[in-house]
């Protein structure tokens, strides 16, 4: 069974979907006040404003925070699978990714960015940690 794919061409999200194929990882901007818009949205809640720009990002962040799954929810996800939380940096926008298994993980651990492709031509970011203990496998 293929993993479950988001919504990769809507208003709100598109644009990051798009980067995400171009091999980017992106996050949204008010074009007024510059405030960061994450999770993505048409208008900025801090001023008002209905103008955005997408900001290229280094693909680099820190774990912010992780849990692990153990019991199954979908026959897609093998458990256990580990859901991690990755603060950018400069932004305080925070990614959510996955990693197999059980890795030994800590909270301020260096984490890059690959381009997980999923059915129907969605790329979606993914995270996994920076060093040499990094799973080549999961390569772009």
């Amino acid at each position: 069974m293929s993993r479950l794919r988001p919504v990769d061409d809507d208003l709100d999200t598109g644009p990051f979907f798009a980067a995400a194929r171009r091999g980017e990882l992106v996050v949204q901007r008010c074009a007024r006040c510059t405030a960061v818009l994450h999770v993505p949205r048409q208008y900025c809640r801090a001023c008002g404003s209905w103008e955005s720009t997408w900001e290229p990002q280094p693909g680099r962040g820190e774990l912010y925070s992780w849990t692990v799954v153990a019991h199954q929810v979908h026959p897609a996800y093998p458990t256990p699978y580990t859901v991690v939380l990755v603060e950018l940096p400069d932004t305080g926008a925070r990614l959510i990714g996955s990693l197999p298994g059980e890795p030994a993980l800590q909270v301020g651990q260096e984490m890059e960015v690959w381009f997980e492709e999923l059915a129907g031509g969605v790329v979606q970011p993914n995270w996994r940690p920076l060093g040499p203990e990094t799973d080549q496998s999961h390569s772009t």
